[in-house]
């Protein structure tokens, strides 16, 4: 069943700079829900993907315990990068999926965002990173960005 193997796909195609083969990993009403992005459709999706690795050429990805059964999947996976604010971030993210017809249907990351904000922001995550005001504010600012690369904004 090739459906078990999707996650995989996933992943190396993230190592790999792929987006639009990360794109294809999706299906085309698929969801993704993180703290920062809630998005709805393999192309809103894969432009978030696309976006990420665009703007971060430092980029590099570890991934560990890929299991899928063929109708969920998880994985653990690391991104160090540098943040636009020019500050290095380790994050540390697990991922649930549920998969029909060989495609992700949904894909969920878990990580800390207190745990982001202040590797990314610095003092204002440090100290308000944990606030709603801050997530939101960091939502609206990703939410623009993935609109104007998809050249809705």
């Amino acid at each position: 069943m090739r459906d078990r193997t999707v996650v995989h796909r996933l992943y190396d195609a993230f190592r790999a700079g792929d987006g639009q083969a990360m794109e294809d990993c999706y299906a085309p009403g698929a969801t993704f829900r993180d703290p920062v992005f809630e998005l709805h459709g393999s192309r809103r999706i894969g432009a978030m993907w696309k976006m990420l690795l665009a703007g971060g050429s430092d980029l590099e990805v570890e991934v560990t315990d890929i299991t899928s059964d063929g109708s969920t999947g998880s994985a653990h996976w690391e991104a160090r990068y540098t943040f636009a604010t020019g500050r290095p971030v380790h994050n540390v993210i697990d991922a649930a999926f549920r998969l029909e017809d060989d495609l992700i249907v949904e894909h969920v990351d878990r990580f800390g965002f207190w745990r982001w904000s202040r590797q990314a922001l610095g003092p204002t995550g440090v100290l308000l990173g944990w606030s709603p005001v801050v997530r939101n504010r960091v939502r609206r600012q990703a939410g623009r960005s993935l609109d104007r690369s998809l050249g809705d904004g």
